[in-house]
């Protein structure tokens, strides 16, 4: 959005799609939510009778839209994507389901078998949510590579088997050759910046997955000739389905507390425009949460 690729908004746009919040008032015929209860609700609404809507994959919807508002103290959600939050979650977990759910669609996509070795690309939040599920569908070892100290300190503190620095990558993309014993069934890339799906090749075994939830919006190029002598299966997936969605607020609500890590800092709605110059610059944040509620500075 600002440095000129990517999804683009009209000016103006109030964005934020992490969100929770409290229902003030319903729209008209909308049913089983009541003033004052706390929600949170997918970013985004589809027409509600195409076979995607009614399989609860709006994402494939034709009339889909994204929904956005979460930095300001009012947002209007559909209703048919809004879900209670419940008691036992305080408003900072419901901001954290959206993220959760982006990676449960790549990991779920990704078929991982008990034992498998899975490595994370990236400690941001979606990596950490990775490495995350990558643990509760049973890996045998989840290894995660970041740079910034923080946000490494995070991953070993989520249940990272190991945390490394990125390795310098050639012309072509590649990582120095790994050893054949230690390469992996499923790498997953949470970066998105362009040669990262070809360093995430060259850590496959013959046979692999390579999940891209970066979401790279520039040219990128893959040497078809290596991915195939790895018979590599490269999956691009696209947001989540209702029941991701709501399994994610399931499992925060059943009592895991380590997707709470990666929340760093929680900032007033008057400090935000300082908050993005920070996270572009400052490798020492994760996660910061914006609290509308907060008194201003």
């Amino acid at each position: 959005m600002t440095q000129g690729h990517g999804y683009t908004v009209p000016g103006g746009t109030v964005l934020g799609h992490e969100f929770t919040g409290e229902v003030i008032e319903t729209g008209a015929g909308v049913e089983g939510f009541a003033k004052g209860e706390r929600v949170v609700a997918m970013p985004i609404a589809g027409c509600g009778k195409c076979r995607y809507c009614l399989a609860g994959e709006p994402a494939w919807c034709e009339a889909l839209e994204f929904l956005s508002g979460g930095y300001a103290e009012y947002a209007l959600v559909n209703a048919a994507t809004a879900m209670r939050l419940p008691a036992t979650l305080s408003d900072a977990d419901g901001a954290l389901v959206e993220p959760l759910a982006v990676s449960l669609h790549g990991i779920a996509m990704a078929g991982i078998k008990p034992g498998a070795r899975v490595l994370v690309q990236g400690a941001g939040p979606i990596g950490l949510a990775a490495l995350f599920w990558a643990r509760r569908v049973g890996a045998g070892r989840v290894d995660v590579i970041e740079g910034a100290p923080v946000r490494a300190a995070i991953a070993d503190r989520m249940g990272a088997d190991s945390v490394t620095a990125p390795q310098p990558l050639d012309p072509a993309g590649f990582a120095q050759r790994p050893d054949p014993e230690k390469l992996y069934d499923v790498v997953v890339e949470c970066v998105g910046r362009p040669s990262l799906l070809m360093q995430a090749v060259s850590f496959l075994r013959p046979g692999g997955t390579v999940v891209s939830l970066g979401y790279c919006f520039e040219p990128d190029g893959i040497v078809p000739a290596v991915a195939g002598g790895r018979e590599a299966r490269m999956l691009f997936p696209q947001l989540y389905t209702v029941a991701e969605f709501r399994h994610a607020l399931a499992v925060l609500d059943s009592g895991a507390v380590e997707p709470r890590h990666m929340v760093t800092r929680s900032v007033s709605l008057d400090v935000l425009p300082d908050v993005f110059d920070t996270l572009r610059s400052n490798p020492g944040e994760c996660k910061v949460l914006i609290d509308p509620s907060a008194v201003l500075n």
